[in-house]
């Protein structure tokens, strides 16, 4: 049995009575108007909404009489504005909401006695939704936990990405400092797979963005498999240099950057669940975690552990964004890892290329510079490289990844020369290809000048009688395959000896061809 707003007791499968009371009764009344009302009709009624057949001919005579469909409603005290203030005024305190009421009653007999402190319960009951009391209790993040939310349809591989800040709630070693570092990353919607990362032992900036996007693009190693261009990117317009960044970088690739309402974690659903599965499951174990169970006074049980190295931190980080792309097997996959459903995904890709990702994520201040001896001089520090043997007074222009002066790129006329390194931090390393290429070059040009002085070197013919000396040159190609065709050619003609052999007389039954002139002196002298 189950209980309605009136209180009465109702049996399973039943329609409430005060649910199917008006149109029951709208019924009643038309069968009624058309004479065609019998016992049987009420009968029915009174079965399906479990009253007694006394209680429906008493619902038709109220309505036949009164006018009224439905029960009468006695007047009752109900959350009104001001009732609302108060409770946000005392964070949702009903106690104090009551004597407020009372305060202000006595104050003011006019406006009428106040309710009862029961009164005012029930009527919050009633009249405000679990959230909205969470709500005026403590805030916005406690009423939106009693919301409904939207799935998004499935999509596939690249089509939508999420990315995101998180502060770690652990701190660990920079360089004998305790700090709280950030972490960057960038995850496919559809295959829950992490694409790119990047930690940073502070507030992120451009550069731990840009550092993400790229490694989430590149699919080579050590990056990849899972990657390419995707077809939109959702970010939080709340940090806005993220939304910044990502829109310029990712213009040039056009790819569509959808900036959400600042402070809506569940438009990103994605990477807000990888945030929380990233603390459950691994920044909780690690040494000095803030969020651990505290004792009392809220003390630390163990205020003296050692703390991470920033490295180490970095390390196992890596290590767990492997673990999840490769081994874990999150709800919504049908039992696959992210990276084999990433894999199982047909859906073509869309790769930039390796010319463009050159440029990715740098930036550059539009000056020109010569290399000189000393390498390139950008801000008053030298840079080196192997390739910049032979290429002094080339004029270049550089870019930089944000805050990282140690490596820049040089180019040439929108072409890529290379990478170049803070001279004064060169590894040995460096140092060591440096000398290898000048070594080369020089080697180069010794074997280039050898050769020449042989093609310049005077050489004469050998001769068997006294004479004067004649040069002598190596023909080229074309000259000895001319001469031996012309060789050959008088060899043929001298061959040829027409009088070596004298020509017969002519026989007598030939016909002999004579001359006309001949003949018209014949005819003459006859």
């Amino acid at each position: 049995m189950t209980e309605d707003g009136s209180g009465a007791q109702q049996r399973p499968g039943v329609v409430p009575a005060e649910v199917g009371r008006t149109a029951a009764v709208q019924r009643l009344l038309d069968l009624d108007g058309r004479d065609e009302l019998t016992s049987t009709h009420v009968r029915l009624v009174a079965k399906a909404l479990g009253r007694s057949e006394r209680t429906v001919w008493r619902w038709l005579s109220a309505a036949r009489v009164e006018g009224r469909h439905g029960r009468i409603t006695a007047a009752r005290f109900t959350v009104t504005p001001e009732v609302r203030t108060l409770l946000a005024l005392w964070g949702g305190n009903a106690s104090r909401v009551h004597a407020e009421l009372v305060e202000r009653a006595r104050l003011n007999p006019d406006s009428g006695p106040a309710p009862s402190l029961a009164t005012l319960h029930r009527a919050i009951r009633r009249d405000l939704t679990a959230g909205e009391r969470a709500g005026l209790r403590q805030g916005e993040a406690a009423r939106r936990v009693y919301d409904v939310f939207a799935t998004r349809p499935p999509t596939h591989r690249n089509a939508v990405w999420e990315g995101d800040h998180k502060r770690v709630p652990v701190e660990v070693d920079v360089e004998g400092e305790l700090a709280c570092p950030w972490v960057t990353w960038f995850i496919d919607c559809a295959t829950r797979v992490v694409v790119g990362v990047a930690v940073t032992p502070h507030a992120p900036s451009r550069d731990a963005v840009l550092a993400s996007l790229r490694c989430a693009i590149d699919r080579r190693e050590p990056y990849g498999p899972a990657g390419g261009l995707p077809g939109a990117i959702r970010v939080d317009r709340g940090k806005e240099f993220l939304c910044r960044t990502v829109t310029a970088a990712m213009g040039g690739f056009a790819v569509a950057v959808v900036d959400l309402p600042p402070y809506t974690p569940h438009l990103k659903g994605t990477v807000e669940a990888l945030n929380g599965a990233a603390e459950e499951m691994h920044f909780v174990l690690l040494p000095r975690y803030l969020h651990r169970q505290k004792l009392t006074g809220g003390k630390s049980a163990d205020p003296d552990a050692p703390a991470l190295a920033f490295e180490a931190f970095v390390a196992g980080l890596l290590g767990w964004v492997n673990w999840w792309n490769g081994q874990h097997r999150p709800a919504g996959l049908d039992g696959r890892t992210p990276l084999e459903a990433w894999m199982a995904d047909a859906t073509p890709l869309a790769e930039a290329p390796p010319e463009q990702l050159a440029h990715f994520s740098l930036e550059g201040d539009g000056r020109e510079r010569s290399i000189t001896s000393h390498g390139i001089r950008w801000h008053r520090r030298d840079y080196i490289a192997e390739w910049m043997v032979g290429r002094t007074g080339t004029r270049v222009s550089i870019r930089h990844l944000p805050h990282h002066d140690d490596v820049i790129e040089v180019f040439a006329g929108g072409t890529h020369l290379g990478s170049a390194y803070l001279a004064e931090a060169a590894t040995a390393e460096q140092v060591r290809a440096l000398r290898a290429a000048r070594t080369a070059s020089a080697r180069r040009l010794r074997a280039d000048l050898k050769a020449a002085e042989r093609l310049r070197r005077e050489r004469f013919k050998a001769q068997t009688v006294a004479g004067r000396a004649e040069r002598s040159r190596t023909p080229a190609r074309g000259e000895a395959a001319g001469e031996l065709e012309g060789g050959a050619r008088r060899d043929r003609r001298q061959l040829a000896r027409p009088g070596l052999i004298p020509h017969g007389p002519a026989p007598e039954h030939w016909v002999q061809l004579v001359d006309p002139k001949q003949q018209d002196g014949r005819r003459d002298e006859d």
